[in-house]
């Protein structure tokens, strides 16, 4: 029996810690319901008004070590695998451009931010919650590169190779990252008033994108999706992407709780940051919103998995 009320307790406490993400994803869904937002405008105000602080925020005040640079490196490493069997899952399913581009957004990026964090946190401790936070960083770092870049060129408008790398370079949170780093670097200290209203609105970011993803779900109920689609960003998003997480951490000298959260990180589901991108790029973001939605659900029962083995 005490064995028992102890998984029943861990089993309700993970279920708690999940349950403020879909809180924020069912307000945005009533409330587009209800009102009937401009979904695009939302989103616009998100990448050009609010994550430029978020980002310059981040790298502004979480001091550069050296353990940044293995993790940067195993983000890297991650990304182009996970990108190299995108591309040959989606030529196996015959994914044409705008569907090639909107499986390669779910299926590369974890949502490591305001899902894995708190996650790390609960599985492995406050240590654990720095490193998964450095992380999101870096993760952040690559969606607004190789993500603006991949969801930009995928469009359904007609987008060059060029165009796609000028909206890559036209992106203001580039430019938070750049500018957050260089502060850091060149010791520039801001009042500390200055430094506060600057991680007020950045805070504000992440519960934006999340409202956005359920305001997104709203539009799909009128489309039909090819399970080949949903199949493909589930297996490699829930399944290969941890996998690959174990294989690669197993060839850096790096300690066994960094370890654990990378893999932990690479077992979350969709970023929501990414339906901002598509419906931003215009990228299929009612499919990328519906596998979004789906591999947030599959998590409630992989996650458990995935900890119980790490530990």
């Amino acid at each position: 029996m005490a064995v028992l009320r102890g998984a029943l307790i861990y089993i309700v406490d993970l279920l708690l810690i999940i349950l403020p993400a879909f809180i924020i994803f069912g307000a945005g869904y009533i409330g587009q319901r209800l009102l009937k937002l401009d979904i695009k405008s939302v989103s616009t105000m998100a990448l050009y008004l609010m994550l430029p602080f978020l980002t310059f925020d981040t790298f502004y005040s979480n001091e550069l070590n050296m353990e940044y640079l293995y993790m940067f490196i195993l983000s890297i490493l991650l990304t182009i695998v996970l990108i190299i069997i995108t591309i040959i899952c989606g030529r196996m399913i015959n994914a044409d451009k705008a569907h090639m581009s909107a499986i390669m957004l779910g299926t590369v990026f974890p949502n490591s931010g305001n899902y894995g964090a708190p996650i790390a946190l609960f599985a492995f401790g406050t240590a654990a919650f720095n490193y998964a936070i450095i992380i999101m960083v870096i993760h952040g770092l690559i969606q607004t590169t190789i993500g603006i870049f991949i969801a930009s060129y995928g469009s359904e408008k007609s987008t060059t190779v060029k165009e796609a790398l000028m909206n890559v370079v036209k992106m203001p949170v580039l430019y938070g990252i750049i500018l957050g780093i260089s502060f850091q670097l060149l010791h520039i200290k801001l009042p500390p008033t200055i430094v506060e209203g600057i991680s007020l609105l950045g805070a504000a970011s992440i519960p934006t994108v999340m409202l956005i993803l359920g305001m997104q779900l709203t539009e799909i109920k009128s489309q039909k999706f090819e399970y080949k689609y949903i199949n493909t960003v589930t297996i490699i998003r829930m399944i290969v992407s941890p996998l690959a997480a174990v294989l690669l951490v197993s060839l850096f000298p790096i300690n066994d709780l960094l370890k654990n959260v990378f893999i932990l990180l690479a077992a979350m589901p969709v970023a929501v940051n990414t339906t901002m991108l598509a419906v931003q790029f215009d990228t299929k973001p009612n499919l990328l919103s519906f596998t979004t939605l789906i591999t947030t659900l599959v998590s409630i029962l992989t996650i458990p998995v995935t900890i119980f083995l790490l530990q």
